[in-house]
């Protein structure tokens, strides 16, 4: 049985939100959630957010299965809008500023 957990604009940059989502790829869920704790990435936060949401998607779903050991079977980071701002600069010029968020699906299946 799948249990999933998804949740769209994410203010992280998808490209640094897929650099932990793929040290966490078919780990165990409490495996992945020990390792995601003690993370040094601001991604990782949200990510552990998610997991926690998807493990008790899976509780509430079927009451005797063990959350501990489900298995992250399927994770993706996708890009969502961007926000765009204008920095001003010199001589009365501008730049732009992209602010990326992203879309984050975690699926948990048990083995």
């Amino acid at each position: 049985m799948d249990s999933n957990a998804k949740v769209k604009y994410v203010r992280v940059t998808p490209r640094k939100a897929r650099r932990v989502v793929d040290l966490i790829r078919g780990k165990k869920a409490g495996e992945a959630l020990l390792s995601l704790k003690f993370m040094p990435y601001g991604g990782a936060r949200v990510i552990e957010k998610i997991l926690k949401s998807a493990m008790s998607n899976a509780e509430q779903k079927n009451a005797n299965v063990d959350s501990e050991a489900l298995v992250i079977s399927r994770a993706c980071v996708d890009q969502g809008s961007t926000m765009k701002r204008v920095e001003q600069r010199s001589m009365g010029r501008a730049n732009m500023i992209k602010k990326r968020t992203c879309h984050i699906t975690l699926i948990l299946t048990e083995k």
